[in-house]
C-alpha cells in the first residue's frame, strides 16, 4: 500500500504544481476572471470531449464493454448515494446556503481533477471508466443539479440532459468503440492534441480559484467544514467500501474512486453564480476542498489501488 501512496502522492503533487502555476497567475494579474470562465468552458466544450473521444477510439472489445456498462451502474449508484445522504446530513436555515453545500457535496470535480489523474495513473483504460462517471455526472448535474439550483425550474431539463459536452463526446465515443468506424487521421492528431490540454489547462483553472482563498475564516463555519468532510472523506470511503463489497476490483474500482474522492466541481461556482446561490461560498468549497484534497486523495485512492490488487 505504501506504493501505492507514493505514487498517487507524487501524481497529486505533479498536479498541484501546475496549480501554483494558475495560483501565481492569478497573483500577478496574468489572468483575470473573465479569461478563466472563457477557459473553463474552452476545456468543458473542446478539451473534455476529446478525452473522452480519445479513450473510445479503441478496437471493440465484448469485455471492456460489459466492464463500461458497470462502471456507468458504479457512477449512478456513486450519485445517488451522495445526493440521499446530503438530504440527510447537510442541513442550514440558508436556503441559498444549503443548495450550495449539497450542490458541491453530489458534484465532485469528476473531469478538472479526476481524469488527469485516471490518465497518469491507469492510463487509457483509467480515461475509459472515467468517461462513464462524467456522462452519468452530466445526467445528474442538468436534472437533480439544475433543479437543486434553481427553484423555478420545472419539469424534466432533457434537452440538457442529453446535450452537454460529456454526454456528446461519450456518445461519439461510443459510436467509434461499437462500429468499425475510425477517425481519419488528420482529425485524430488534432483531437490528440487538444486531449492533452486535458492535465495542464484545468490545474490552472483550479489554481486561479485557489488564489481566491484570502483568509482562514472558513474554519469558523462549521457546515461548510462538515460538507468538506462529507465531500473528501466520507463519502469517497462509503463508496469504496459498497464497490469493493459488490465485487468491483481493478482498474474500474480505482477509476470510480478516483472519481469520488476528487473536490468539490468548479461548476459549483458557475452554478451558484448563473442562479445566484451565494458564490462565494461555492468559491470557497472549491478552493478548500482542493487544498485539502492534497492530503486526503493520496490516501484513499491508494487504499483503492491496495484492495484493487
Amino acid at each position: 500500500m505504501l506504493i501505492s501512496f507514493l505514487s498517487v502522492g507524487q501524481q497529486v503533487v505533479i498536479l498541484f504544481i501546475l496549480i501554483a502555476v494558475g495560483f501565481f497567475a492569478a497573483k500577478k494579474n496574468i489572468f483575470t476572471k473573465e479569461t478563466v470562465a472563457n477557459l473553463a468552458t474552452f476545456i468543458l466544450y473542446v478539451v473534455t470531449p476529446c478525452v473522452i473521444i480519445e479513450s473510445f477510439n479503441r478496437p471493440f472489445d465484448s469485455s471492456m464493454l460489459s466492464s463500461l456498462l458497470i462502471a456507468f451502474g458504479c457512477a449512478a449508484f456513486v450519485h445517488f448515494l451522495t445526493i440521499v445522504l446530503v438530504s440527510i446530513l447537510i442541513k442550514d436555515p440558508e436556503q441559498a446556503r444549503k443548495r450550495v453545500l449539497r450542490f458541491g457535496v453530489v458534484f465532485s470535480n469528476c473531469g478538472y481533477m479526476a481524469l488527469p489523474l485516471q490518465s497518469a495513473l491507469l492510463g487509457s483504460d483509467g480515461v475509459f471508466f472515467g468517461a462513464a462517471f462524467i456522462a452519468v455526472f452530466n445526467l445528474f448535474v442538468w436534472t437533480y443539479g439544475i433543479k437543486l439550483m434553481d427553484e423555478n425550474t420545472k419539469g424534466p431539463v432533457l434537452k440538457k440532459m442529453v446535450l452537454n459536452p460529456g454526454v456528446i463526446g461519450v456518445g461519439i465515443g461510443l459510436l467509434l468503440f461499437l462500429t468499425p468506424l475510425e477517425l481519419p487521421h488528420l482529425i485524430f492528431k488534432p483531437v490528440q492534441y487538444l486531449a492533452a490540454l486535458n492535465t495542464p489547462l484545468p490545474m490552472v483553472v483550479v489554481g486561479y480559484y485557489l488564489s481566491g482563498l484570502t483568509s482562514l475564516a472558513f474554519l469558523k463555519d462549521v457546515k461548510l467544514l462538515w460538507s468538506l468532510l462529507l465531500r473528501l472523506v466520507i463519502i469517497p470511503l462509503l463508496c469504496l467500501g459498497a464497490l469493493y463489497l459488490i465485487g468491483i476490483r481493478g482498474i474500474l474500482l480505482t477509476a470510480m474512486i478516483i472519481a469520488a474522492a476528487s473536490p468539490t466541481g468548479v461548476n459549483t461556482v458557475m452554478f451558484a453564480v448563473k442562479f445566484n446561490k451565494d458564490p462565494e461560498l461555492g468559491v470557497t468549497m472549491v478552493s478548500v476542498s482542493t487544498l485539502f484534497s492534497i492530503l486526503t486523495m493520496p490516501l484513499i485512492v491508494a487504499l483503492s489501488m491496495y484492495l484493487s490488487s
